[in-house]
């Protein structure tokens, strides 16, 4: 899994042009999955977020997170984070996992999200045609892949 983390002022997501669901200060989570993960990590990945210290402390060193601070998440499903650039010019999406894994593991986040303590976890519609607006305050964008983590 993929996840690209920014930390916001606020953000918005409004999805197929009428549903608008925001937050103020927090994180915005871009989520994509790989067609080899599996929802074995999607626990750690959650905590991961909600725990990560991305936030000043009183020093104004990054020590606080989002979950500390008790602020809220944005959490948007990312299949182009999957996209393949190593050939030609239009990327290529083929390692991108395909529903249901794709449908599960991102249900599968935000519910686990939503057990972490944070304020607030809203999310935009997987699959759904969707614009987000936001405030990146920093800025501060983290990317976690949890190939990595291998």
């Amino acid at each position: 899994m993929r996840a690209v983390i920014q930390r916001v002022s606020r953000a918005a997501v409004t999805v197929e042009g009428t549903s608008t669901r925001s937050i103020e200060q927090g994180i915005l989570v871009l989520l994509g999955d790989k067609d080899t993960d599996t929802t074995e990590i999607v626990s750690k990945l959650a905590e991961k977020c909600a725990g990560l210290r991305i936030f000043e402390d009183e020093a104004g060193k990054l020590n606080k997170s989002a979950l500390e601070l008790g602020y809220s998440a944005l959490v948007v499903s990312n299949f182009t984070l999957y996209g393949d650039t190593k050939k030609g010019k239009r990327p290529s999406f083929i390692t991108a996992a395909k529903p249901p894994l794709s449908v599960d593991c991102y249900n599968l986040f935000v519910e686990q999200m939503k057990q972490t303590g944070l304020k607030q976890v809203e999310t935009g519609e997987f699959g759904a045609d969707m614009q987000i607006e936001l405030v990146n305050d920093g800025p501060v964008t983290i990317v976690i892949d949890t190939d990595e983590w291998k």
